[in-house]
């Protein structure tokens, strides 16, 4: 009787530890359980109480787009591999300008200053435009003055001093003839081809260079006379070339703009090899330098200091053409009495 009863109470202990060990088992993934809903709470309530982080905007292209410069087309000088006349014409390659009589200063006893505008629309200023090509180039004023920049490292000038001060880069030339590349929006055609999304895409817009718009030509001159040679003497000594202005709304002709200078006495050794078109007579032809130096062309006077304290073009104090032209007349006969007035008959 005694071992039953030690046997159940021995039966009894040991259900009791097998319970505690199946209870200590049971509440362990309970507590894991709580442990990780409570880090999901509470990862869930920082979520809602931080804000949001914001959205990575796409990439942005960094790389800048290359400027778009402008450019001037000067046609090449193609020689020619043959003969290209009758005749051998060799002289105008050794052609040199003679040297300018020297006039001393105190000789010097009467000078003006004119300035000139050459219009290659008259007759007899047709050469300035005459297109053709020759073994130098073409053989438009323009493109003489152009190459002899480029090539011949002829140094050209500000256009805003007649003086010969500032030296002009031939990139600022550029843009005075072509003029600033410019950027405007238009219709893209690419990603928008009937035009009912409304996009637009920039386009940059190169001028060309048009030597049709060089219609005419500055020239600074002194009137000397030399009292030593008893006459009076004309010395070139600087070109301009304008650029003709019209007016964006109705294109018509608003102003006329130098855009560079050009010291005549560094152009003559040049000019002296360009020859000039004669029209009567092709064989006989000139060159520039004696066309100048023999005053073969037709100008006007359009300012000059005669009479002109402040030193104002003829068109700033006569606004009417016509007059305006008989202006620079009578400054021209007044510069040519002055030498017959020193004679007596």
């Amino acid at each position: 009787m005694k071992n039953r009863i030690i046997k159940l109470c021995l039966l009894l202990v040991a259900l009791t530890f097998t319970a505690e060990a199946v209870d200590a088992q049971a509440k362990k993934p309970v507590r894991k359980a709580t442990k990780r809903t409570t880090a999901k709470k509470s990862t869930a309530n920082r979520s809602r109480n931080q804000p949001t982080a914001a959205v990575a905007p796409p990439p942005v292209d960094t790389v800048k787009p290359t400027p778009v410069e402008a450019k001037l087309d000067i046609p090449p000088i193609k020689k020619s591999l043959r003969n290209d006349n009758a005749i051998e014409r060799n002289l105008v390659k050794d052609r040199i300008p003679l040297a300018y009589e020297h006039i001393r200063e105190d000789d010097a006893v009467y000078m003006q200053r004119v300035w000139r505008e050459i219009d290659v629309h008259e007759k007899m200023n047709l050469p300035f435009v005459y297109k053709a090509e020759g073994d130098l180039g073409n053989q438009r004023f323009i493109y003489i003055l152009l190459n002899a920049i480029k090539n011949d490292s002829i140094t050209a000038f500000s256009p805003e001093d007649d003086r010969f001060t500032t030296p002009l880069p031939f990139s600022e030339i550029v843009k005075g003839l072509v003029g600033v590349p410019k950027v405007i929006s238009v219709p893209d055609l690419r990603n928008d081809p009937d035009g009912s999304k409304g996009l637009m895409r920039d386009t940059t817009i190169v001028d060309e260079f048009n030597p049709d718009k060089i219609e005419r030509f500055w020239i600074k001159e002194d009137w000397v006379f030399d009292k030593e040679s008893s006459r009076m003497q004309v010395r070139i000594l600087g070109i301009a070339p304008l650029k003709t202005i019209m007016n964006e709304s109705d294109g018509s002709f608003r102003d006329v703009t130098p855009i560079f200078w050009v010291y005549y006495p560094d152009l003559r050794p040049i000019f002296a090899k360009h020859e000039v078109y004669n029209g009567k007579n092709f064989g006989a032809r000139m060159s520039w330098e004696e066309l100048f130096e023999s005053r073969m062309f037709a100008s006007r006077i359009i300012k000059s200091t005669v009479n002109n304290p402040n030193d104002e073009f003829i068109k700033s104090y006569v606004k009417d053409p016509i007059l305006a032209l008989l202006e620079g007349e009578n400054m021209k006969e007044r510069i040519f009495n002055y030498e017959q007035d020193l004679w007596s008959y």
